[in-house]
């Protein structure tokens, strides 16, 4: 399970995911987002081991997700989903990943061909502002972080859109 701190995206915070225990996995750099429209993600180390980045001329919200220096996905908001956001997490080859449920309050599981891989829920944790990320084993975290993020991203950006309008 990784700890994730909610919409820190708003705020342009640089921040660290958390297993269970409290320990540090990941740094994630949120200032590079303004300056370069790029989300890095370092290992405890402070080596950069992913990064996202929105792809500025799509029709829908887009995001590219780097793993190592090769595109691992693309996350992109599903057109026609009526009632409900649907995210794919584009990976290459035939695997692609569905997010579903309640995007907006992370309340949401990521399938693989109906099969649950991944949950996001803040209901596990007390702590104010933050929600939790539940992998299952043999699924890459990183590739969930980053769509999770990715997924963070595009509804701040919604949300910010629909203030404006």
């Amino acid at each position: 399970m990784f700890v994730i701190k909610e919409r820190f995206f708003s705020i342009g915070d640089d921040f660290d995911v958390l297993d269970e225990h409290g320990t540090k996995v990941f740094h994630v750099d949120g200032k590079v987002l303004s300056v370069r429209n790029k989300v890095v993600i370092e290992d405890a180390s402070g080596h950069e081991v992913a990064t996202l980045h929105r792809h500025l001329v799509a029709l829908r919200p887009t995001y590219e997700i780097r793993i190592g220096g090769e595109k691992a996905a693309e996350v992109r908001k599903n057109l026609l989903t009526p009632f409900r956001d649907k995210f794919t997490i584009d990976v290459p080859g035939p695997d692609d990943l569905e997010m579903k449920g309640d995007l907006f309050d992370h309340e949401y599981v990521i399938e693989r061909d109906g099969t649950e891989v991944a949950a996001v829920s803040k209901r596990w944790l007390t702590i104010r502002d933050t929600y939790a990320v539940q992998v299952t084993s043999g699924v890459d975290p990183l590739l969930i972080i980053g769509s999770v993020l990715a997924l963070d991203l595009a509804m701040d950006r919604d949300k910010k859109k629909g203030d404006e309008d």
